[in-house]
């Protein structure tokens, strides 16, 4: 891995916009990247059904931040996603939705989503992201956006009309506002923390002593779940936290992916969050339960539950739990500290403004 990314060096994967290339033609343009991908990545696929364009992704971002995406026109996509938290928000459980009342889930990090290819939300209750983005914009205690009603109150904003013009061929319409803003997410692609430079042997890729040996103890105890390079293996786990899941509220989230499969195998379980900038994404868990990464390794240390769901890695022989010392914790907090992307947080390409 090293000896290949000394020789790309940083030069990424391109996926490249098509334009016409005619030398004679004075609007000839020279062909910028729709997204960089790291060379530690994964091949790049795109949605057969939603292509990334530039005129797709434009549109996709400024209704990201659009607050008329709310039923009262003060919430958009970014107040609980925020591009220095790495689109999380920093609470527990938010009760910035239109309602005031506080969410049953925590706001997760948006990042890399090209590759979220196994379910979206903590239970994987959507398939894709395009339809994921119906949930928040529909929910009374989200955005609670009457979806007409957005679509003309779009229809008379100066830039939209030619904006979904250009980027779907058609007039606003439902579909194309949430292909627009799933083109727009699935250009988060972060991959440039102080790990990923040590990983590809690039300047600026140096780990200390103690994060070095924080890598050694995630590379034994945390990447069977979080695997690398995207730090997640998109699957779900009961990580022991809970060990009654008996539920009766309206997203009955306690129950985890078995709300969705409907299988006493799945109680608990929930998707495994990647560790990417995981040092700005707390609170932790699908409730934000832990506020602190110390308490996340204080429960996988001391506080695991047993339950018939649990993950075998987590009761091996005998033993509930990952057997960690304070020095142990210290180090890989100190590693995961090497996977916040500076660039990421601050990328202008993802900003507001």
């Amino acid at each position: 891995m090293t000896n290949k990314s000394i020789k790309i060096g940083s030069i990424m994967g391109l996926v490249f916009l098509s334009l016409s290339c005619n030398d004679l033609d004075d609007s000839y343009q020279e062909l910028q990247p729709l997204v960089t991908i790291p060379a530690n990545f994964p091949e790049f696929i795109d949605s057969k059904t939603n292509p990334l364009s530039a005129d797709g992704i434009a549109l996709g971002k400024k209704l990201f931040f659009d607050k008329r995406l709310s039923g009262n026109n003060q919430i958009s996509c970014a107040t609980c996603h925020q591009q220095n938290l790495a689109f999380s928000d920093g609470f527990a459980l938010t009760n910035n939705g239109i309602s005031g009342k506080k969410l049953e889930r925590n706001s997760p990090a948006l990042m890399n989503l090209a590759w979220t290819t196994n379910g979206l939300f903590w239970d994987g209750g959507s398939t894709n992201l395009e339809s994921q983005a119906f949930a928040p914009l529909a929910h009374e205690d989200e955005m609670h956006q009457n979806l007409g009603e957005l679509i003309e109150e779009l229809n008379e904003d100066a830039h939209y009309p030619a904006m979904f013009q250009k980027a779907f061929g058609k007039a606003i319409n439902q579909a194309d506002i949430v292909k627009a803003i799933a083109q727009f997410e699935r250009t988060m692609i972060s991959g440039n923390s102080r790990y990923d430079k040590y990983v590809r042997g690039e300047t600026g890729g140096h780990l200390d002593e103690n994060e070095l040996k924080g890598l050694q103890l995630a590379e034994q105890f945390c990447f069977s779940c979080h695997k690398t390079p995207l730090l997640t293996d998109n699957l779900y786990h009961n990580n022991g936290i809970d060990s009654n899941f008996t539920d009766d509220t309206e997203l009955m989230i306690k129950k985890g992916r078995a709300r969705v499969t409907n299988l006493a195998d799945d109680l608990g379980k929930f998707k495994t969050p990647t560790l990417r900038n995981v040092e700005k994404t707390g609170p932790y868990m699908h409730d934000g339960r832990f506020a602190t990464l110390d308490e996340v390794l204080n429960h996988y240390s001391e506080g695991v539950k047993d339950s018939p769901s649990l993950d075998v890695i987590l009761k091996q022989n005998g033993k509930f739990g990952i057997t960690l010392s304070e020095t142990d914790k210290k180090q890989i907090i100190a590693f995961l500290k090497t996977l916040t992307d500076t660039a990421f947080l601050t990328d202008k390409r993802f900003a507001e403004f």
